[in-house]
């Protein structure tokens, strides 16, 4: 069954990409999340903000199916695909690259374990190196690679594992600031190619802001949605608009609500 509820409304239209739908989750006598509803659309990107343990990743374990709701379900396409694995796409704080492989094998990976021969899967995963900006780096290892070019080969990985959506849990983190700053634009420039629909986690508000459609804000215990905020400014979003009151206005916005 392809039809699903939200606030009432019937959501079945197949306007969303996905929807977490009311999802409640209580761990023994902690109830973590209380009620929350996300939605992502085709080729958007959405960020979800909130302060330490505000129940960020417990939703994100959810929507990859690694966690089961206490209440609530997770829609792809209007198909039911709630504490079921291998749907979409987790991509952790770490690159997670594989020491002893070369990236065209860590890349490969997804497609090897879904069961592509590895002739085959070299060969699908090469043809994205262009693409990504990793064109000779088939055959390196990961520790022969910047931090900034073993990022860009886990999220091509991350792409090869789900062309649907990609869950990302603060992918730029561990970044320096010049090497992050790049890596957005690279970022924002690859999504215009391959359309991908992106949930991110993130604690940086000004990446936030730069990156998303929407951004939705957890607070409280248990956690629910206190704020989905529209970032009306198109991308590519120049220096100009990171420097404007626009800007500014939106990073006051989501503080009063994170200060609550």
């Amino acid at each position: 069954m392809n039809i699903y509820q939200n606030n009432g409304k019937n959501r079945g239209d197949g306007m969303d990409k996905l929807v977490a739908n009311h999802i409640s989750v209580q761990f023994g006598q902690k109830a973590v999340l209380k009620d929350v509803t996300v939605t992502l659309n085709e080729g958007e990107i959405i960020s979800v903000l909130g302060v330490s343990g505000s129940g960020k990743s417990t939703l994100f374990n959810v929507i990859a199916g690694l966690i089961e709701p206490t209440e609530g379900k997770v829609y792809l396409n209007g198909q039911d695909i709630t504490y079921q694995t291998g749907h979409v796409s987790y991509m952790l704080q770490k690159d997670m690259l594989l020491p002893y492989k070369t990236i065209l094998q860590n890349v490969a990976l997804p497609l090897i374990i879904r069961g592509n021969g590895r002739k085959q899967a070299y060969e699908t995963a090469r043809n994205y190196f262009g693409i990504f900006g990793l064109t000779g780096t088939e055959n390196v290892y990961p520790n022969e690679l910047s931090g900034g070019m073993r990022q860009r080969a886990a999220f091509l990985r991350t792409y090869l594992f789900s062309d649907e959506v990609a869950l990302l849990d603060e992918p730029f983190s561990a970044l320096d600031a010049i090497t992050k700053n790049r890596l957005h634009e690279w970022y924002l420039d690859i999504m215009q190619q391959i359309k991908l629909s992106t949930f991110f986690i993130t604690h940086d508000i000004d990446e936030a802001i730069k990156l998303s459609n929407r951004i939705y804000i957890l607070g409280g215990q248990p956690a629910t949605i206190v704020k989905e905020l529209v970032i009306s400014e198109p991308h590519p979003r120049s220096r100009e608009f990171l420097l404007s009151m626009e800007f500014l206005n939106y990073k006051k916005e989501i503080l009063s609500y994170l200060d609550k």
